[in-house]
């Protein structure tokens, strides 16, 4: 009898031990998801900066130049395309992401030929409001850029936490999966450079 109460009393010392052990990591877990969530909020954000701005400067490189249609009408085509994909941080998976970054791409391209363009109009570079716009862009730049450095910094961490052991275990229960972050593009390693036409 009194072996049986010993066993019994391990038993539920290790039931205990284990439901400690699964609210902590759950709990670690579920704090590290929410801190990417909150990232991905950050980087779309940013995101949605750039993109509002580029109205205003369609509209003043319309008006202070005879720009040429085609820049444009690639801004504006880049734009909406970009701003069609919405990513839902509870289903990043690394396809969404890269389409993603791919649309996000395409218009910084398209950003970067009409600001290489819009230095052969020297009367559009001398009005204020595209001076203004200019280094609202630069500055929108520089912002995705940290928030997309804050981005994948808070998914490694999270990454690392539902991979390690004994957090994997639990991970798999409680279905926190990996998840993806931004890699370098292959032809723009660095945040473009509005104004200088080197975008």
């Amino acid at each position: 009898m009194k072996g049986a109460l010993i066993a019994l009393g391990v038993i539920v010392l290790l039931v205990l031990m284990l439901g400690g052990c699964g609210v902590s990591n759950y709990n670690s877990m579920n704090a590290a998801s929410k801190d990417v969530d909150q990232k991905w909020a950050d980087v779309q954000s940013s995101y949605q900066r750039r993109s509002d701005l580029i109205p205003n400067l369609v509209s003043t490189v319309k008006a202070a130049a005879n720009f040429e249609t085609k820049t444009l009408t690639d801004v504006i085509q880049a734009r909406a395309s970009a701003t069609q994909i919405k990513i839902d941080p509870k289903d990043l998976t690394p396809e969404k992401l890269q389409q993603f970054q791919a649309s996000q791409g395409q218009l910084s391209q398209a950003l970067g030929r009409l600001m290489v363009v819009s230095e052969q109009y020297p009367q559009l570079k001398a009005t204020e409001n595209f001076r203004d716009l200019q280094v609202q862009l630069e500055g929108t730049e520089n912002r995705i850029k940290v928030s997309r450095d804050a981005f994948n910094a808070s998914v490694k961490d999270y990454n690392i936490k539902v991979s390690n052991f004994p957090a994997v275990i639990f991970a798999g229960m409680f279905h926190f999966k990996e998840k993806p972050s931004f890699q370098a593009d292959a032809d723009a390693q660095k945040a473009p450079k509005i104004g200088d036409g080197k975008f």
